[in-house]
């Protein structure tokens, strides 16, 4: 285990948190996107955001218990998710199928950024295993984002 009391552990744990709050705050956009797509592709849009919405959820507790396996705590409550977040809410029900991808789509790039970023910081903190998870959970954000980019055109 890495030392908790250690800076650098200490960070990537809080860099682990903010990206646990991105998954449970673009699950929940993701999902309320699923549920008031309309338009001519509602089909096809309403299934990938539901397939978007089960990979994000998926991520979730494997997130969070890394987050304890380095001796760190995890966000505890909604505050904190919304504190920890870089997903902005989003409460409108009416925009178009197509502002609802694009705005998945650069959620889905900021996570990539995020996730891109973190790589340091796992490396100086020793953390080969955090840095790992960090390649595979990059490549299911970049092939969210290249299937938004697709529905686009």
């Amino acid at each position: 285990m890495l030392d908790p009391n250690n800076s650098e552990t200490t960070q990537m744990v809080s860099e682990i948190n903010a990206l646990l709050a991105d998954h449970f705050a673009l699950y929940v956009k993701t999902k309320n996107f699923h549920w008031h797509v309309k338009g001519p592709r509602f089909r096809d849009l309403h299934v990938l955001f539901d397939e978007q919405a089960i990979e994000i959820r998926d991520q979730i507790d494997d997130i969070g218990e890394r987050a304890r396996k380095i001796g760190g705590d995890t966000i505890t409550s909604l505050g904190m998710i919304t504190q920890h977040t870089q997903v902005k809410d989003e409460d409108n029900t009416d925009l178009t199928a197509e502002e609802m991808v694009v705005k998945l789509r650069d959620d889905n790039r900021r996570m990539v950024e995020r996730l891109k970023s973190m790589k340091s910081t796992a490396e100086a903190a020793g953390d080969n295993a955090t840095d790992g998870l960090i390649d595979d959970w990059t490549d299911m954000a970049e092939e969210r984002v290249w299937f938004l980019n697709s529905v686009l055109g």
